[in-house]
């Protein structure tokens, strides 16, 4: 059955207030793709039905489910890899000397989807962190199914065959029925908790890295600007951002600049404009 112009509409509406999402005309085949297990699930014959049926009735869980099925999940282990590589080879070292009064880092994996992303994180900070260091991992993301599988740490076969080095699997790894499930130690590294990044965020002590990857092709411009705007706030002055392959604060968030971290690119915010010298200007 085709997705109705009005179904479609109230989905792109619910997305957009509930994720800062832009679902726009022609994208109808992928709300019909990605709600057919819930309309399954409800026991109706298709999307349209069930959609229709949502509308009929209040059903916050119901809305809730649309939103956590709408939101792009596409994640892997050391996805594109370089951004990984300039953590180690580049970032690591300037924290180290940076933060030699706390011996600690902290890092944010924003958008984590199930886990992937922080969990490959705390597997380098075990091997680049001198003896004695610590390291937090903070891991968010707008749906809650995603938060609950990653807490989990528990992946397929499938999920582990996308990118994850053997060493990696064998350190920190053990089988776990057909699946396999990340070792307790790591495990306890990482924090995770549901955020929406275009509200206010939570008080939190700064970040030193923060990826935010993939995560602004989503957005139109204002919400870019909100987003940057709320992760800036939780970047120390000297922290370092990494976003995703195609996206840039470049013509959005002149508060950062870009800069070479090994081979990738990674954005730092800008040192302050003296005083003396803006009244000049």
């Amino acid at each position: 059955m085709t997705l109705s112009p009005t179904n479609f509409t109230f989905v792109s509406r619910l997305v957009r207030q509930e994720a800062s999402i832009i679902l726009e005309p022609g994208k109808e085949y992928l709300v019909e793709g990605r709600l057919l297990t819930l309309a399954r699930k409800a026991g109706v014959s298709g999307v349209d039905e069930f959609l229709t049926q949502v509308q009929s009735r209040i059903d916050l869980a119901a809305n809730h489910a649309i939103v956590d099925a709408l939101t792009t999940n596409e994640t892997s282990w050391f996805r594109d890899r370089e951004p990984f590589q300039a953590l180690t080879d580049a970032v690591m070292p300037a924290l180290v000397t940076a933060r030699a009064a706390t011996r600690n880092i902290r890092i944010w994996s924003a958008a984590c989807s199930s886990g992937q992303e922080p969990y490959s994180i705390a597997m380098l900070m075990e091997d680049a962190l001198p003896a004695g260091w610590r390291y937090e991992v903070m891991a968010s993301d707008i749906s809650s199914e995603m938060i609950k599988r990653a807490e989990t740490g528990e992946f397929t076969q499938v999920e582990m065959n996308r990118g994850l080095p053997a060493q990696m699997l064998v350190r920190h790894f053990e089988r776990h029925g057909t699946a396999w499930r990340i070792s307790p130690a790591l495990r306890r590294s990482v924090t995770f908790r549901r955020l929406n990044l275009d509200t206010p965020l939570p008080s939190h002590q700064p970040f030193d890295v923060i990826f935010l990857r993939n995560v602004l092709i989503y957005f139109d411009v204002a919400t870019k600007r909100s987003v940057l705007k709320n992760v800036s706030q939780l970047l120390r002055p000297d922290g370092w951002l990494f976003l995703g392959a195609a996206e840039t604060t470049i013509g959005v968030d002149d508060r950062f600049e870009r800069v070479a971290a090994g081979r990738a690119s990674a954005y730092r915010l800008k040192a302050p404009v003296p005083a003396s010298t803006a009244r000049k200007g």
